[in-house]
């Protein structure tokens, strides 16, 4: 027993070595008098971590009392390492790896489970039948292990833009796993190639653009891949179309900075608003690309920012100073440029907006007021008139008549007609030559007929009155 423990290396290393030149003769001729031996691929892709099956499959057309399956493993520059091998349904394994490697005999497909790194290299099959004489056959399979890729992240600086012909731009696609990766930048779904502008990385995982023109506008993706998503089953799994980027060209502004609001009364820079009255004020300014606002308050010597954002509310009840000063501030981050407006809110019990509008509301009614005090006075003006013309007309005519007219004596007994004696008389006394009148009576100014003279008159009523006694006693 020795003697053959001593002689075992050499007896192994002639097996391989005939395995060997069996195998070579084999791969040659691809099948040995009528016995043929297939595999679906001579290049598997398998995952790190999971289970890799490889089929193998073979026929023959002769009677066979034996058939012997012998797996290898190999990797570059390195002798084939036995694994296991079969006769008929028996199965002898290398005692290193009988919990790593399966295989269920006369099926000559091999389980490797799990896969790892180490793993990888060539895998070779060999299917010996013994029957009339003994026919050989075998395969070789190449096996890569691998990492499935992860789902790719890319990143751009500056992320706000650059300046046309001035700035730069970076963009660097990020896998957190995956092996073996292969990176490829796409314009609008076509490939992006090195130019006077484009430089990549070498990797090829970062594409830089200098200096961004207006021809580097459009739709940016990156393509990862590697040898798991090259296999058909797998591809649209790793192809990975990801971010689009925007480069902002021709950047201008802000300019045109103003504050309106929807409320109060703006004269100038000032707004008035009623107590209890809440306001809202819009900031803009023509820009490209758009303005970061932001609003500073003014209080007591003291700057600080409340908002971020163009829109501002004020609630006038929650401000305690009842005159504040506020600043909008207009940025833009690309230019630089940065522009401010400022205003004033004031805070009244009675805004002039509500003033303005109860004097509009108003003005109709004090119109019709007025028109119809108007009416009234001049209705109460012409009744006037019309009460005393007749006084002054018949004090024109006393005025201009002689005075001997005045002087004669007319006496009425009252028994002519006594009904045609009612109604109203006046009595007009002219003073004498010496300037002494000859009743008193009230005094009348002075008409332009009766120059330097008072006149005097009195005005008497006579009405009808019939006694008690003649009603009682007509005789």
């Amino acid at each position: 027993s020795g003697f053959f423990s001593y002689l075992e290396p050499y007896f192994h290393s002639y097996f391989l070595l005939k395995f060997t030149f069996t195998t070579f003769l084999s791969f040659a001729t691809g099948a040995c008098l009528g016995l043929k031996v297939t595999v679906p691929s001579h290049t598997v892709h398998g995952i790190r971590g999971q289970a890799l099956y490889l089929p193998v499959h073979y026929g023959f057309h002769t009677p066979a009392t034996d058939i012997q399956i012998i797996w290898l493993f190999e990797r570059p520059h390195t002798m084939p390492k036995y694994l296991l091998g079969s006769v008929n349904k028996s199965v002898v394994p290398d005692l290193e790896y009988q919990h790593k490697f399966t295989m269920m005999p006369p099926n000559a497909s091999l389980l490797i489970n799990p896969l790892q790194f180490p793993d990888e290299g060539n895998y070779i099959v060999k299917v010996n039948i013994q029957g009339n004489g003994t026919l050989s056959a075998s395969q070789k399979i190449q096996v890569t292990v691998d990492d499935p890729i992860t789902k790719p992240v890319v990143q751009i600086h500056p992320p706000s833009g650059a300046v046309e012909y001035v700035g730069n731009m970076t963009l660097t696609c990020q896998v957190e796993g995956g092996t073996r990766l292969a990176y490829q930048w796409l314009k609008h779904g076509r490939p992006v190639h090195t130019s006077s502008t484009y430089f990549f990385s070498p990797q090829n995982n970062t594409l830089h653009i200098a200096p961004v023109t207006k021809e580097d506008i459009g739709n940016y993706s990156c393509l990862v891949k590697n040898p798991l998503s090259q296999t058909q089953n797998l591809c649209f799994d790793y192809l990975m179309l990801l971010i689009y980027f925007f480069f902002y060209i021709g950047a201008d502004g802000p300019y045109g900075l103003q504050v309106n609001s929807d409320k109060g009364l703006k004269v100038g820079e000032v707004f008035t608003v009623d107590l209890g009255e809440a306001i809202l004020f819009d900031c803009s300014a023509d820009s490209y690309p758009p303005n970061t606002y932001s609003w500073i308050r003014r209080t007591d010597n003291t700057t600080y920012i409340i908002k971020h954002g163009p829109r501002l509310e004020v609630a006038s009840e929650k401000v305690a100073q009842k005159t504040t000063d506020y600043v909008c501030c207009a940025y833009n981050n690309i230019t630089g440029r940065q522009d401010e407006t400022r205003f004033t809110v004031i805070i009244t019990s009675v805004g002039l907006e509500k003033l303005a509008q109860k004097g509009k509301s108003l003005s109709p009614l004090a119109s019709i007021t007025g028109i119809s005090l108007f009416l009234i006075v001049s209705m109460c003006l012409i009744f006037l008139w019309k009460k005393y013309q007749p006084y002054k007309v018949i004090k024109q005519k006393l005025e201009g008549r002689p005075e001997t007219e005045y002087r004669k004596a007319q006496t009425f007994s009252g028994h002519e007609d006594a009904l045609d004696d009612f109604g109203v008389y006046e009595f007009v006394a002219f003073p004498d030559a010496s300037g002494v009148s000859r009743m008193p009576s009230r005094s009348v100014p002075a008409s332009d007929g009766v120059s330097g003279q008072d006149l005097h008159s009195t005005i008497y009523e006579v009405i009808q009155h019939i006694p008690a006694q003649q009603q009682d006693h007509p005789e």
